[in-house]
């Protein structure tokens, strides 16, 4: 052991047991293009969803941006279904543009401890999962909506309910990222989406962590030492200022990679995976920039991005 520093026993541990229980497994991002710095940069369509442009257009920003990756709404995407758009028009989109979508933003209640309200989130989450299938998206959020503010859940309980939509993920082509928020009373930890993922017992188990809500619900940036490059496809990235405490710091609050005191290059030093490269995923929801021109924005945003991560 004399020959491991700290950090390396740490990883050595983490990956040790992310082998164990989620194993590596083939994933979207194993034929993503390498970067040459582990990461691949994608935009989530929360950064310009202000500027309320719809579906296509916000592709079109994207991919005139500079991305090749996109994570898009649920609720845009119906949207653009429900005003006369088709999925296989929607698949012609997004394929000529060149993009690949990385990851789906959903809220379907699929943790909720009423029976018949989870009954209603996981028919709506099997519809999701079946029409993302159909447009070549192969991932999609799984946060603990509907039940943020308690109660609070034996973790045993969370595992089998994910455990649950992990198999509907497995059946549909689409599998659920258990996303961690900071300022829910349940899976607000770094410890607690890990524990899940790995009680499982399901190699497809992965979790979606955010720079923002590690900060909000108070994870030690240490902690990302015991997540194995398993258990991750996508990872949120943003800032935050200085000064906010975490339990008061809002969603309005994050801004550019690199304009705040969030140890970004820290973070992203831990997670990257120059073997199989991290989808790391632009996501804010500042005003400020929604009153921007938002290819601007999004221009900005990748540019940002990489001054970070390299």
């Amino acid at each position: 052991m004399g020959d491991l520093n700290r950090r390396q026993m740490l990883k050595t541990i983490g990956l040790a047991a992310g082998a164990a229980v989620i194993g590596e497994t083939a994933s979207a991002t194993d034929s993503a293009p390498k970067t040459g710095d582990g990461f691949v940069y994608s935009l989530n369509m929360s950064t310009i969803r202000g500027h309320s442009l719809g579906f296509v257009k916000e592709l079109e920003v994207a991919a005139k941006a500079g991305f090749a990756s996109v994570e898009i709404w649920i609720d845009t995407l119906q949207t653009y279904l429900k005003g006369g758009g088709s999925v296989t028009e929607a698949k012609k989109i997004i394929d000529g543009l060149g993009l690949k979508i990385e990851d789906a933003i959903g809220f379907a209640p699929w943790l909720v401890d009423d029976e018949a309200a989870r009954k209603k989130g996981l028919e709506q989450l099997q519809q999701e999962m079946e029409m993302l299938a159909k447009i070549g998206c192969h991932r999609i959020a799984a946060p603990p909506a509907g039940i943020t503010k308690g109660p609070v859940l034996d973790l045993d309980v969370v595992t089998e309910r994910y455990l649950t939509i992990l198999k509907m993920g497995e059946q549909t082509g689409v599998m659920p990222q258990l996303e961690m928020w900071g300022g829910s009373q349940n899976l607000k930890h770094i410890s607690q989406v890990l524990y899940v993922a790995a009680q499982t017992g399901n190699a497809n188990a992965r979790v979606l962590l955010d720079v923002f809500h590690i900060f909000k619900g108070g994870s030690s940036v240490e902690s990302l030492d015991y997540v194995g490059h398993h258990a991750l496809d996508i990872f949120h990235v943003n800032d935050y200022p200085a000064g906010i405490n975490p339990e008061v710091i809002s969603e309005p609050d994050r801004i550019y990679c690199g304009d705040g005191v969030a140890p970004l290059k820290q973070i992203l030093q831990k997670v990257k995976n120059v073997e199989r490269p991290l989808v790391i995923s632009f996501e804010v929801f500042n005003k400020s920039y929604y009153a921007q021109d938002a290819l601007t924005v999004a221009k900005t945003a990748l540019a940002k991005m990489k001054a970070v991560a390299s």
